[in-house]
């Protein structure tokens, strides 16, 4: 009898357990949670398949809307069930990455305009912030590359020995413009000496939140030099 006892214990507990699974089966079975977990969306005909929570990252976007049924948008579904949005698949891409890990990624080919686009249609608030942003950023870049380049000219008074130093010290893209002997000779040591005026100009590329960069040592000396015959700007 007592090994009836234990055979009987352990059959009253396989079908205790066996009738607690069938019941959490049954519970998953009839819950709505994993039922709509994914989400299928049909965007301008290609396919898009999400969760729930990736499409409900922004609560009063579009896409989270649409997860709700929200009766106030008109979402129909094609014949497998996706919702159907008339919008560019091609952009729809990085404005869905961006709801998957919170980063903005484009491909190269691909505008930032277009984004931009897509992100005010699916009001996504911090996404639009994002792009705006972009586009700041790569302006601000492309004025700086295509904005025009001013001219520094120096004209600097030094007599013959002089010249030889004064290519030495040429740095910070200085270079010579014109070389003027003024013909006015004077007698240093044993030798006759000549005058000349030098012409050297400088591009004003070195900028720094629109200010001009500290020269540098051997450009100081230059500027030195030409502080004797002035400044011109073009």
């Amino acid at each position: 009898m007592g090994a009836l006892d234990t055979n009987d214990k352990k059959m009253a507990t396989n079908s205790s357990w066996n009738s607690n699974h069938s019941v959490e089966m049954d519970g998953e079975v009839g819950s709505d949670a994993p039922k709509n977990k994914w989400i299928k969306l049909n965007v301008g005909g290609q396919i898009f398949l999400s969760t729930r929570t990736t499409l409900c990252r922004d609560p009063k976007s579009f896409l989270c809307r649409l997860c709700q049924e929200d009766p106030d948008l008109n979402s129909d579904k094609d014949e497998n069930g996706a919702y159907l949005i008339d919008r560019d698949p091609t952009y729809f891409g990085p404005v869905l990455n961006y709801l998957r890990h919170g980063k903005l990624v484009i491909n190269k080919d691909l505008a930032e305009e277009g984004v931009l686009e897509e992100a005010e249609f699916y009001n996504i608030t911090a996404l639009i912030k994002l792009v705006k942003e972009r586009i700041r950023e790569r302006d601000a870049k492309s004025s700086q590359v295509h904005a025009p380049r001013k001219h520094v000219y120096r004209v600097i008074q030094c007599h013959e020995e002089e010249l030889t130093q004064m290519v030495s010290t040429m740095s910070d893209g200085w270079r010579f413009e014109q070389l003027v002997n003024i013909g006015s000779s004077y007698n240093y040591g044993n030798e006759d000496q000549s005058e000349f005026l030098c012409v050297v100009s400088r591009e004003l590329s070195n900028t720094v939140n629109g200010t001009e960069a500290e020269p540098t040592d051997r450009a100081k000396v230059l500027q030195q030099k030409g502080s004797r015959m002035g400044e011109l700007r073009m």
